[in-house]
């Protein structure tokens, strides 16, 4: 590993270890530390997360990146090809921490922002985790469509990025039939519920666990929804780049145009004008 780039912060309670459910080897403690100095040297030239000292760094990245995978930390036979797509990964969370605690995963870092990819694209060669991790300067949305990641993934995850439905469209077509997607978040609601499971269906995937924790240093309540595939991804998604945003699936709005039986490619009906008030819809 190379030299640190900067004098190294502290380490964490062993409390949080505890709390997670499982402890890292004294290699990956390291790897964890060293981490930290480099998120701490690079966010110096690229703003990439306010969370980088102390426990904001030890709770607030370490530990909320791995909790909603900890089934997968403490698995007693560890699949050694897993494979793990980090969706809008951003300063490299949660896919850098995951790569470190899951020695027998690749993971691939996907981001918009090329400063961003070139700072995690650093910070994974100097912790000498190059040859299994690999950077996508892209949207989501060309990643979803390309023969390199469609339907190839075990895992992917996003924290932080849009809301539930637009993750779900993004991380779902990544999967392999057998594969999960798990949505990082913070609070969540009914409407919450009703809306990702509306959008998992065009999917043609289902919700299949809701996970809550309260965070270590009472900093706040934490989510992890994960989704399962129930047949093959539709073709039509992820629909083109900004669209899934525009348009969320799930929503009640006449603007979600996910309909998977019109082919692709073929022109949507022309709508007709809105009725007036009073005046009847007649749909």
């Amino acid at each position: 590993m190379g030299a640190s780039p900067g004098p190294p912060g502290p380490t964490p309670d062993p409390a949080l270890w505890v709390a997670l459910g499982w402890s890292p080897e004294p290699s990956q403690l390291a790897q964890l530390q060293a981490l930290n100095d480099q998120l701490r040297h690079w966010n110096q030239r690229v703003n990439l997360t306010r969370l980088v000292e102390g426990d904001d760094y030890w709770i607030g990245q370490v530990f909320d990146s791995l909790w909603p995978l900890r089934d997968l930390l403490v698995a007693a036979a560890p699949r050694q090809s897993l494979e793990v797509i980090d969706v809008g990964t951003g300063g490299g969370f949660p896919g850098l921490a995951v790569a470190i605690a899951l020695p027998q995963a690749r993971l691939t870092l996907v981001d918009s922002v090329g400063r961003k990819i070139e700072a995690v694209r650093a910070m994974a060669a100097a912790l000498e985790l190059a040859d299994r991790v690999s950077l996508r300067w892209e949207r989501v949305e060309r990643s979803g469509r390309s023969p390199e990641c469609r339907g190839r993934f075990d895992w992917a995850i996003a924290r932080a990025v849009a809301g539930a439905p637009v993750v779900a469209e993004y991380l779902v077509p990544l999967l392999r039939p057998d594969g999960r997607a798990v949505l990082y978040r913070g609070q969540w609601s009914d409407g919450d519920q009703g809306a990702l499971e509306r959008a998992a269906r065009r999917l043609r995937a289902e919700v299949e666990s809701l996970q809550a924790i309260d965070l270590p240093g009472e900093r706040g309540v934490r989510h992890a929804v994960r989704l399962r595939p129930l047949a093959p991804c539709p073709a039509a998604y992820p629909r083109p780049v900004g669209v899934a945003l525009k348009a969320p699936l799930g929503s009640d709005s006449p603007r979600d145009n996910g309909d998977v039986s019109r082919p692709e490619g073929v022109a949507p009906p022309r709508r007709r004008a809105a009725p007036a008030d009073g005046e009847a819809d007649p749909g």
